[in-house]
């Protein structure tokens, strides 16, 4: 079960707080961001508060001062004196604007991958259709393992994360129908060049690594598909992202 630092609801329309409802399942949009630090900081805040904005309009739940009250509300529930390492989730629906904190698990090197049949909702979008996949979830120790999201025999996202895949020096990722996310889109400007190919289950053997990517686990290496015994070949490529991921953590400027 998580545990929440924090978990508020605000009516959208005047602020006005409300019972608590994490609006999973709802028609609405969500981001989760990493805060971290003293005083805190949340890496990518603006590309993902941008993000945020773009698909409320697209879901038709757009509010002229949604990111001004997004601040208000993270300023107001912050507190100055905590050394943050959370993960800060905002959810949107017509209504409904939700806020809550949880604590962010490092992921450990012996990770396992567990390729589940389950496609989401609208990939394109970081949307809230998401309770067949935290039904998988909730199974798992999130610092171990997480699952592999797959549908006519090709992989394209894990249930938190992005997909990188690593064969003779080349990086390789899905071609679409999954959710391009902010951390992956900062790699996409770091590495010279991200492949577009299918990814398929029975190519998997193939690859030397596979590499997670998001603001819930930052840079993951997968030791094992125990489904299929795959194994991890070397740690070449995500000791180079980890680079990157460390050096945006460094230049990170306080949020506004």
């Amino acid at each position: 079960m998580v545990n929440y630092l924090l978990k508020k609801s605000y009516r959208l329309k005047d602020l006005k707080e409300i019972e608590f409802n994490d609006l999973w399942g709802d028609h609405g949009v969500f981001t989760t961001m990493w805060i971290f630090d003293k005083p805190s900081k949340i890496l990518f805040f603006n590309e993902h508060i941008n993000n945020l904005i773009k698909s409320s309009k697209t879901y038709s739940i757009f509010k002229k001062t949604l990111k001004k009250d997004i601040l208000n509300i993270i300023n107001e529930n912050l507190n100055s004196k905590t050394n943050y390492n959370h993960l800060l989730r905002i959810a949107l629906n017509k209504k409904t604007l939700s806020i809550s904190l949880r604590k962010r698990i490092k992921p450990k090197l012996n990770f396992d991958l567990k390729l589940v049949k389950l496609k989401r909702q609208k990939p394109e979008f970081k949307n809230l259709k998401y309770k067949e996949i935290l039904k998988h979830l909730t199974k798992l120790d999130n610092s171990r393992a997480d699952i592999g999201l797959c549908s006519n025999n090709k992989i394209f996202e894990t249930g938190t994360s992005n997909l990188l895949f690593v064969k003779n020096d080349k990086v390789f990722s899905p071609i679409n129908k999954f959710y391009k996310g902010i951390t992956y889109k900062f790699f996409r400007s770091k590495i010279k060049k991200i492949i577009k190919k299918d990814i398929s289950i029975n190519s998997l053997k193939e690859f030397d690594e596979i590499i997670l990517i998001g603001s819930g686990k930052g840079v993951a290496s997968v030791k094992t598909i125990n489904q299929i015994k795959w194994k991890r070949k070397n740690l070449k490529f995500y000791k180079i992202l980890s680079r990157h991921y460390k050096s945006a953590i460094s230049n990170c400027k306080r949020y506004t």
